[in-house]
């Protein structure tokens, strides 16, 4: 049976009783897709360059409730796509992000938007290296135009995030 994810949009075969993120708004079929996506980045060494990136916009398609623990993983998947987007190396972002994700701060709730224009479905089509990080690069630049509305908000962690790291 095909369904659509409630996060992306995606269609996939999905199994209603089928494994899902416990917080993350996804369909079965979707997550699925997701960790077929994460086998070949794991698999083959020339594929996980942007696995960060990955991660972070399968994170952000699918943003789950209004709990603190939600709201700071749109928050901090958001600031890694904006940061990667930006050229900020690996060390350097994953070091901003760790340093977001240890304040004790309450995160706003980030209206989500209603569709993508890429979904995690789009990576399963790459058949080398070249291909699928060609395909990660533009589905998560499809998924920060999809956030644009809270663009602002985002880059200004973000800047907050690496000026930190640079007075630390």
């Amino acid at each position: 049976m095909t369904g659509t994810c409630p996060g992306c949009g995606a269609e996939l075969p999905d199994d209603p009783d089928g494994p899902r993120h416990p917080y993350m708004t996804s369909s079965s079929g979707c997550w699925s897709a997701f960790g077929e996506v994460l086998a070949r980045e794991f698999g083959r060494a020339d594929w996980f360059a942007l696995h960060r990136l990955t991660v972070d916009t399968y994170a952000a398609q699918h943003p789950g409730g209004d709990d603190r623990r939600q709201r700071q993983s749109v928050a901090l998947h958001l600031v890694g796509i904006r940061h990667a987007l930006d050229g900020v190396d690996a060390r350097t972002l994953n070091a901003a992000t760790q340093r977001l994700a240890s304040e004790r701060r309450e995160w706003p709730r980030l209206e989500a938007p209603t569709a993508y224009a890429m979904t995690v479905a789009d990576l399963l089509v790459a058949r080398s290296a070249e291909e699928h990080l060609d395909l990660v690069r533009r589905w998560a630049q499809a998924t920060w135009s999809a956030w644009s509305l809270h663009a602002e908000t985002v880059e200004g962690w973000a800047r907050a995030a690496l000026a930190a790291g640079r007075d630390a």
